[in-house]
């Protein structure tokens, strides 16, 4: 066999437990950091648009992977519908995004680990957490879905948990103290963090070239992951916030310091740090940075495989491992990177990058989508968006305007995305535009039942 192919043995379960698990992270941690710059009511009304904008963009964007189900996403698509120019742009972004992410969550995990053994210095569960699970997704696609699945429903089930116990303590004057310390302006500023709670998701396209019958299982996967999410979402924020205020979940006590553990701060106001609750929810909480960790250097290796496939980075990363079909290469590379930017120690500006790439795929995606529908009527289609055009047009207004809106909150970030993505187009351009490079194949949709 090639060794650049993949292995086909994913599941439409399988793709759930992929998809709701590339974000779950976002429910632990992360999102409230978002209430210290918009409070309640400020990181309520960017979390309103930003479901409205994934809702619009995932069943859009499962056109694109049901049509062309290859290991680079967002970059396959935009290569077919706009031309190889925005198609290194779009994957680029998707590189950014995947690779920013995991080390944000790889400081959660590390900060989790460090409350149950706090002699042990938190860099080292971070960076053992990275040389464990690239190695268990080296090891092949099929044990690393499966060990994501169990890792998912757990880290689901501890969620349910921990706004079953929430619930009763919750009070309406919790979430209307305070709730816009910036005024309406705070919600702009909390727009990267809103996102955070949905990040990363379209990483289910990633793997729809490893998907049994991915006319039928993409759609599935996409539709069934991104309810759970949304549900997960609105009842996570509304416990959370409630049974305190948005400042319990966002500073320790005695401390000025945002905290990266905010259902442990929520859950420490109901019952004592001592009480079997809370060290389940420390426990098995980490389930849920790990969900996402695991998954997204899942998406990653193929976002970056595919690259290097094609010939748009080195070609060693876009050959598949000999005996596992993994993308191994991209895969240990992209650690490399992840670890270096984990290092920075800066969590907050590492997820808002991440969101920089993730704003700018939708946005090159959605065009795609729409200049596809022009130029491509007869290319098959296994599945159309409801209610074209205006559903794809929904997610990129949106897109565009969270895009602007954290441009402007965050100008030297945007510098810094800005600095990656124009250095690396010029490499591209001057480089290697103008080489041979191998054909993406679009459009061949392969059914193995």
């Amino acid at each position: 066999m090639s060794n650049t192919a993949l292995k086909k043995t994913l599941t439409p379960l399988m793709l759930w437990g992929l998809g709701v698990g590339y974000v779950i992270s976002g429910m632990y941690f992360g999102w409230n950091l978002g209430l210290a710059e918009g409070g309640t009511h400020g990181l309520a009304i960017a979390t309103f648009f930003v479901i409205i904008m994934y809702i619009t963009f995932t069943f859009s964007y499962t056109e694109l992977a049901c049509a062309m189900p290859k290991a680079g996403g967002a970059f396959v698509y935009a290569h077919k519908g706009l031309g190889k120019d925005l198609g290194f742009v779009a994957g680029m972004a998707q590189n950014i995004e995947f690779i920013f992410a995991p080390p944000a969550i790889a400081a959660a995990i590390g900060a989790y680990m460090h409350l149950l053994y706090p002699e042990i210095p938190m860099l080292t569960f971070s960076i053992g957490a990275y040389l464990l699970f690239t190695l268990i997704n080296v090891l092949g696609v099929y044990l690393a879905a499966s060990f994501e699945l169990v890792i998912t429903v757990l880290a689901v089930i501890e969620l349910l948990i921990f706004a079953g116990v929430a619930l009763p303590h919750v009070e309406v004057a919790n979430l209307t103290r305070n709730a816009l310390p910036n005024g309406y302006t705070g919600a702009l500023a909390a727009i990267p963090f809103a996102i955070w709670f949905f990040l990363a998701i379209e990483g289910i396209a990633n793997v729809a070239e490893e998907t049994k019958n991915p006319n039928r299982s993409i759609l599935l996967g996409f539709g069934s992951a991104i309810v759970t999410l949304v549900l997960l979402c609105l009842l996570t924020f509304y416990t959370a916030v409630g049974v305190g205020g948005w400042e319990t979940v966002v500073y320790p006590e005695g401390s000025i310091e945002p905290s990266d553990s905010p259902l442990p701060l929520a859950l420490g106001v109901v019952v004592a740090e001592s009480h079997v609750l809370y060290k389940l929810l420390v426990g098995i909480g980490l389930l849920g940075l790990v969900a996402s960790f695991h998954g997204i250097i899942l998406a990653a290796g193929r976002a970056t495989f595919e690259f290097g496939r094609v010939g748009y980075v080195p070609r060693f990363l876009g050959r598949a491992h000999q005996r596992f079909q993994t993308p191994s290469n991209a895969l240990w590379i992209n650690m490399g990177l992840g670890i270096i930017a984990l290092l920075t120690g800066k969590t907050g500006e590492i997820i808002t990058i991440a969101c920089f790439g993730a704003l700018t795929l939708y946005i090159v995606s959605m065009l795609s989508l729409l200049s596809l529908r022009k130029k491509a009527p007869e290319m098959a289609r296994p599945y159309r968006v409801p209610f074209f055009p205006i559903f794809p047009m929904l997610a990129l207004g949106i897109a565009t305007i969270a895009l602007l809106s954290m441009t402007y909150y965050n100008l030297s970030l945007a510098g810094i995305f800005l600095l990656i993505m124009g250095g690396s187009y010029l490499y591209f351009y001057f480089g290697i535009r103008k080489q041979e490079h191998r054909p993406i194949e679009v459009g061949k949709v392969e059914n193995i039942d």
